[in-house]
């Protein structure tokens, strides 16, 4: 391998097919390309399955895929689209639509942009924080309930028991809240602690 461009002998390429600066290349064996298809360097055309079937993508005419993009399955990129670089696209993208991000989403499609999109890259969803949060909010609303239900004047005697389990659950709910916030400095400092 001389060029660093790996192309599957079963690939079908169209007229004009140009690979620009093509280290990394790689096109899978059932991959379709139409005329006037141009690729960068780092470009992945590949498959999601081993199935002796048609798994990689059909680019159609005029598809403009830029450096280090994954187009990952079977399905097509419609004529005269582009696809940003470094983005990995898994779906099927209509014709005259430009795609970028992880996962590839559509943001012109027809010349007109579909969508804002954010470039706050920096700023990524904490999905573990969004379920403790959510399991927060569930416990204070049982709390809320169990409140609700115990009247001091039915439960005079239970009363102070009641609080005491209330205070004792509102504890733990800081504590909780506390640890998570310290997050992994507080697990390490325990652990330096418990191996000193």
């Amino acid at each position: 391998m001389l060029t660093g461009i790996e192309i599957h002998p079963a690939v079908r390429v169209g007229k004009g097919f140009f690979i620009d600066h093509g280290m990394g290349v790689v096109i899978g064996e059932t991959t379709e390309i139409g005329d006037n298809v141009t690729l960068y360097q780092g470009v992945t055309l590949g498959g999601v399955s081993l199935k002796k079937e048609k798994r990689h993508p059909t680019l159609r005419d005029n598809v403009v895929v830029g450096a280090g993009a994954k187009v990952l399955g079977p399905f097509e990129v419609g004529e005269n689209s582009r696809i940003g670089a470094n983005s990995v696209v898994v779906k099927a993208v209509p014709p005259n639509s430009t795609v970028v991000g992880i996962p590839g989403r559509i943001v012109i499609k027809e010349g007109r942009k579909v969508d804002e999109f954010d470039l706050d890259h920096q700023v990524m969803p904490d999905p573990v924080a969004k379920a403790f949060n959510c399991m927060m909010e569930h416990m204070q609303l049982m709390h809320k309930r169990i409140n609700a239900l115990s009247d001091p004047e039915k439960n005079g005697k239970d009363e102070k028991e009641f609080e005491n389990l209330r205070c004792r659950l509102d504890d733990i709910i800081r504590k909780t809240i506390e640890e998570a916030v310290r997050g992994e400095t507080g697990k390490k400092e325990a652990v330096e602690e418990t191996s000193q």
